[in-house]
């Protein structure tokens, strides 16, 4: 079984930065793909990143391509995404997703 817990959101004005983490646990992280999701208010849960297990391969929603960028770090059993240039429409609850785990969220929330 694994947990994952995010970190790293908060609220920021358009166009600022924000570094979120998913820290595992319960079992090592590093032979699965990792994905980042996001859910706005009264929108459906959709894909925003995915990285493959050793990093060679990232993947990214069109919406945020060349402003989001998904890294890890499997000795730390972690997993990252920076999140440049924000815009209003990125405020949503950001997830960590391992197989079939779930992390609780982190709230991020882009003022304009």
């Amino acid at each position: 079984q694994v947990q994952l817990v995010e970190s790293g959101g908060g609220l920021v004005q358009a166009g600022g930065s924000l570094r979120l983490s998913c820290l595992a646990s319960g079992r090592s992280i590093n032979t699965y793909a990792m994905r980042w999701f996001r859910q706005a208010p009264g929108k459906e849960r959709e894909f925003v990143a995915g990285i493959s297990w050793n990093g060679a391969s990232t993947s990214y929603a069109d919406s945020v391509k060349g402003r989001f960028t998904i890294s890890r770090d499997n000795a730390k059993n972690t997993v990252y995404l920076q999140i440049n240039s924000l815009k209003p429409e990125d405020t949503a609850v950001y997830y960590c997703q391992c197989q079939n785990y779930w992390g609780q969220g982190t709230q991020v929330t882009v003022s304009s």
